[in-house]
């Protein structure tokens, strides 16, 4: 049976000659297309007959491609979405990518940018790959990562989510909290797992040397290339590529991997043939990226195309007991290797580990325990066989956030003044001086008090209070349009 009895492309163009030209593009799929002009149509077409493939533009006249998007995931068809955007258009197809599109263009594309695209979607469905290949383990353990915070939980919904797509993913946290393992996560959990996954570190690698390791080079092509190289882009060709410290590329860099994104084609150094190869691109930093597009120092328009799926891995500190489960998993590992009967922790050693603020997050834990179970014998570690620092206080937890006596984050946002009763400045208040608060108002000050001490994320400080980051979304517009009302505006 050919492809064409198989698989339907609807086409959702206003451009009635760049539906055409896609039309024709795709030929060669041996596939079957169709074309609606605008919304209307396109509702019309999918009624009648879910296409397998949506070639989706957002800008149509009578309604946005992001509604069309939504109504198509919100109806269970088994069909992917590709967003079509022009220029001006970007933050529509980060977007879209967010409400669920399997891939984006942004105008103007080359004709094997869309026939990838599309490839990539039906070789999906036709290996029945609608949804994530691996569920997540029971337990305390996620494709690698150990622990079961709430945090680490927002964490594995997002890799889980993101996983089937080509979506570009931006992954950001401090220093040693698994950003190469998040990435080996997406990889393992996509269609891609048994293609290669290739790792640059952008830092490691000298400026003058980085494209190379990148794109590749011929012979020749300048002193030192005795030999033709092929790059990490071609290396991986139909797996991962993963980018780390994306911050640390050179902006003249920045400008080829933008073209790369853009064409997904390669020209090696040298070299005038590009070549076309599949990748699924992972980048990591451990800077603020938008600090540093603020700063001049990274592409706004690449941090924009990168930017498509965010994921921000949380601090070994703002984890809980995931410490203890980290702690535990590293003691039977070493303890395993040198031949050692250490086995648990005391009482004072786990209250150590706690106590512990981690800056060098799980990496540091990780040469704690390895240093604890190298110079000490018996069956426990014990407190004082650990070197940490059991002086210096641990951060608050997340959990226990009560509200502090500061400007509310809601109130800088809006431009509004709050104004606080007041509190004595030492010690705790007995109970029968304390104010009584309407609910609202307790409610108010623990969200926005939350979302300040995650550092203005409104995702952690959701997993940190157990409810879903929507819930403090509906609360935070229903306060601004309330303040909206009361200003008159």
């Amino acid at each position: 049976m050919s492809r064409a009895a198989k698989f339907r492309i609807l086409i959702v163009e206003d451009v009635p000659a760049l539906a055409e030209s896609y039309a024709a593009y795709l030929r060669n799929l041996d596939v079957e297309t169709e074309i609606a002009g605008d919304g209307a149509a396109a509702y019309a077409a999918m009624e009648a007959e879910p296409p397998a493939v949506v070639v989706l533009d957002v800008n149509l006249p009578d309604m946005s491609g992001i509604e069309i998007l939504q109504r198509i995931r919100a109806s269970g068809a088994p069909t992917d979405v590709i967003v079509v955007t022009g220029e001006g258009s970007v933050n529509l197809a980060v977007q879209a990518m967010r409400h669920g599109a399997f891939d984006f263009l942004v105008k103007p594309f080359s004709i094997d940018r869309l026939r990838s695209a599309v490839r990539s979607a039906l070789e999906r469905r036709e290996a029945g790959e609608q949804k994530p290949t691996s569920e997540p383990p029971a337990g305390d353990r996620f494709v690698g990562f150990i622990g079961k915070s709430p945090v680490m939980d927002s964490v594995y919904r997002i890799l889980r989510s993101a996983a089937p797509s080509n979506a570009t993913v931006f992954v950001t946290g401090e220093s040693g909290t698994g950003k190469e393992l998040c990435a080996e996560a997406l990889h393992k959990l996509s269609k891609r797992r048994d293609r290669p996954f290739v790792v640059i570190n952008c830092a490691a690698i000298p400026r003058d040397l980085l494209e190379s390791e990148i794109f590749g080079h011929v012979k020749g092509a300048f002193t030192g290339a005795t030999a033709d190289r092929k790059g990490a882009a071609l290396q991986a060709d139909g797996g991962t590529l993963f980018l780390d410290e994306i911050c640390e590329m050179d902006l003249s860099l920045q400008a080829k991997m933008l073209r790369f994104l853009q064409d997904r084609q390669v020209r090696r150094l040298g070299e005038d043939t590009p070549r076309p190869t599949d990748v699924r691109i992972v980048c990591a930093t451990n800077r603020d990226p938008q600090a540093e597009v603020a700063a001049g120092r990274f592409r706004e328009d690449l941090f924009y195309r990168l930017h498509v799926v965010p994921v921000e891995l949380p601090p070994l500190r703002e984890r809980g007991e995931d410490i203890l489960l980290i702690a535990s998993h590293f003691l039977t590992r070493y303890a395993a290797e040198d031949g050692k009967a250490l086995r648990a922790f005391s009482s004072d050693a786990k209250a150590a580990l706690l106590a512990c603020a981690w800056p060098g997050n799980v990496r540091q834990l990780q040469n704690v325990i390895r240093s604890a179970v190298v110079l000490n014998d018996g069956e426990v570690v014990t407190a004082q066989m650990l070197p940490v620092d059991q002086g210096a206080p641990a951060p608050p937890s997340l959990i226990a956030l009560a509200p502090v006596p500061s400007e509310s984050l809601f109130a800088r946002e809006t431009g509004a003044r709050t104004t606080h009763s007041a509190q004595p400045q030492q010690g705790v208040p007995a109970p029968e001086s304390r104010e009584i608060k309407p609910l609202e108002v307790v409610i108010r000050e623990t969200i926005e008090n939350a979302i300040e001490r995650c550092g203005g994320s409104v995702p952690r400080a959701a997993a940190a209070l157990t409810v879903s980051p929507s819930t403090l979304y509906r609360r935070l517009q229903s306060w601004q349009d309330s303040a909206q009302d009361a200003s008159g505006h």
